[in-house]
């Protein structure tokens, strides 16, 4: 409830002990869960012919817009890409080395995001006016859309991996022709591609390597 713009106290109370109820029934993730979405996970580019429903994409994106961003603000946008037709727009933009990668994937998510999602301020964060630190401030906007856009795209990775599926994000493309080509009336700016779908593992190769904890953090 929100009373005169402010979260009741009620509201609040509910809220913490929303939280403290699942904490008390799962503190962490186990072992193999972390594995699953993170930790032994990889970037497929190969994929069964086994489909991904329409229910499942609106799963995983109800887990997903769950994800924090700044202010609530939410900027991401999802195209899925599922279709023949949708394929071959979606195919205009890619680097050959890309195309076969899109075309067998059940899936390909463009993430995206609306230059206008501040807009929505009084929707998603409705207890303060704050659209006036996006008014007329371009580069602000920008880059608040772009690096949230991005966090929204990676939990959707993540969901999608929570719920048994694969993902291979991609950069391989030409923003200006997926936006040309999908968001010419909306206005929409594609961020990057993601094909979602059950890999076909053969086509993996060995894990890359990642920078251990003193190569790549510092405490202070």
């Amino acid at each position: 409830m929100i009373d005169n713009g402010k979260p009741s106290e009620d509201s609040r109370l509910r809220a913490q002990k929303s939280i403290q109820a699942l904490r008390a029934r799962k503190s962490r993730l186990d072992d193999i869960s972390i594995d699953l979405i993170l930790r032994n996970a990889r970037s497929h580019y190969a994929w069964t012919d086994r489909p991904v429903s329409d229910e499942m994409l609106r799963t995983i994106y109800g887990i997903a817009i769950q994800g924090p961003t700044s202010m609530n603000t939410c900027p991401a946008r999802f195209v899925f890409v599922k279709s023949e037709e949708g394929k071959n727009r979606l195919a205009k933009s890619l680097k050959a080395t890309n195309i076969d990668k899109m075309r067998s994937a059940p899936v390909t998510a463009i993430v995206a995001w609306d230059p206008l999602y501040w807009q929505r301020l009084d929707f998603l964060f409705p207890h303060e006016d704050r659209k006036a630190l996006f008014d007329g401030k371009e580069d602000y906007a920008h880059d608040t859309a772009f690096r949230n856009s991005t966090l929204q795209g990676a939990y959707l990775m993540i969901a999608a991996r929570a719920m048994g599926l694969d993902v291979g994000a991609m950069s391989g493309f030409s923003n200006a022709v997926v936006d040309d080509e999908f968001f010419f009336e909306s206005g929409w700016k594609s961020n990057f591609l993601c094909n979602l779908g059950y890999a076909d593992e053969k086509a993996l190769f060995q894990k890359l390597p990642r920078f251990e904890f003193n190569d790549a953090c510092e405490v202070i």
